[in-house]
């Protein structure tokens, strides 16, 4: 009785670990693991949930930053547990792929991204973009003000103590700005004269330089003029319902793209590539379309998401740069501001 009760004891013992196992092997089958899922960014949460409806495939949130994946991932290296990565800043997935931790992959609609917006051997690719300019709030600019247009506009006594950007000596988007109106005043990523000289007259008109997002004070009308990108204005306009205008400066702008990438020995590779194929697609572009990042893919936006951004036109005044090089420029230009520029 007792080796019969042992026997009977055993084979379930050994059912269980098969049970075990087959749900193990199915839960891994319908997740992916993506660092930077986070919901609230560029209506990711929307991407995320139609993913699973198209495929049954699970993405987990996931709130790290560029910064923060990318040291999740190197620390991780032999390990890996992420499958991809997406909603990254160009900076980051750069020096990601110089640090062997991507896998290549070419995606559904590869071809359809600009070659300047990708990495030729398929390590990264960009999902989405964000354009500098100037985030307008017409009611705090007050009455009989007009909204400027240029960047030399902003060097107007009317514009004195109205303009905002971010620390460029730490906040990336400062840079970056600050990097734009360089290239409009005929400077190069090699040769910041221009920008520096530009930057002290813009200085003169006493700018607020807040360090961390400024997002609140724009919509409060604390800052009337951001130098900032496109999606946070658009965002402002259309959630916010504040009568704020985008502009994009007639002498041009930076765009700055966002991307996504195969993590090399990922777990789950097959689902990562299911993913990374959804986000170039229709659904996926569309999605972030409506979060107002412009998508990489315009073409996919519905008429109504599309009415909301400003034309091809105006975009056509935004320009992709050498981004290795505009990162590998950034410690330099930052000393020249401190030492230059900031006050």
């Amino acid at each position: 009785m007792k080796k019969t009760h042992v026997r009977i004891a055993a084979l379930l013992a050994l059912v269980g670990i098969f049970v075990t196992s087959a749900q193990v092997t199915v839960a891994q089958q319908n997740v992916v693991i993506a660092y930077q899922a986070a919901p609230e960014w560029a209506n990711t949460k929307e991407v995320m949930d139609k993913f699973q409806q198209a495929t049954g495939i699970r993405v987990p949130i996931d709130n790290k930053n560029s910064g923060q994946a990318l040291t999740q991932l190197l620390a991780e290296r032999n390990n890996p547990q992420a499958d991809i990565g997406f909603n990254h800043g160009i900076t980051f997935a750069i020096k990601g792929a110089a640090d062997g931790l991507y896998a290549p992959y070419k995606p559904k609609h590869w071809a359809d991204v600009p070659s300047d917006l990708k990495d030729p051997d398929g390590l990264w690719f960009t999902i989405y973009t964000g354009t500098i300019g100037f985030a307008v709030n017409k009611e705090a600019l007050g009455a009989g003000v007009p909204v400027p247009r240029s960047w030399d506009d902003l060097l107007k006594p009317i514009y004195r103590g109205k303009i905002g950007i971010l620390d460029p000596s730490s906040a990336f988007v400062g840079y970056v700005a600050c990097a734009a109106a360089n290239l409009a005043h005929g400077g190069t990523l090699d040769n910041w004269d221009p920008g520096v000289a530009y930057l002290k007259k813009l200085f003169d008109n006493a700018p607020m330089t807040p360090k961390q997002t400024s997002y609140a004070r724009v919509v409060k009308g604390e800052i009337p003029i951001m130098i900032d990108y496109d999606f946070n204005a658009y965002r402002m306009r259309y959630d916010d319902k504040v009568d704020v205008e985008w502009v994009v400066p007639k002498e041009g702008t930076i765009t700055v793209p966002y991307v996504a990438y195969l993590v090399k020995g990922a777990a789950r590779v097959d689902n990562g590539k299911k993913f990374l194929d959804f986000l170039l697609d229709d659904p996926g572009q569309a999605a972030f379309a409506r979060g107002f990042v412009r998508p990489v893919r315009p073409s996919a936006m519905d008429a109504q998401t599309q009415a909301k951004f400003l034309p091809a036109s105006e975009y056509a005044r935004a320009r992709a740069v050498d981004y290795r090089k505009m990162a590998d420029a950034m410690t330099g230009f930052q000393n020249r501001y401190l030492k230059e520029v900031a006050r």
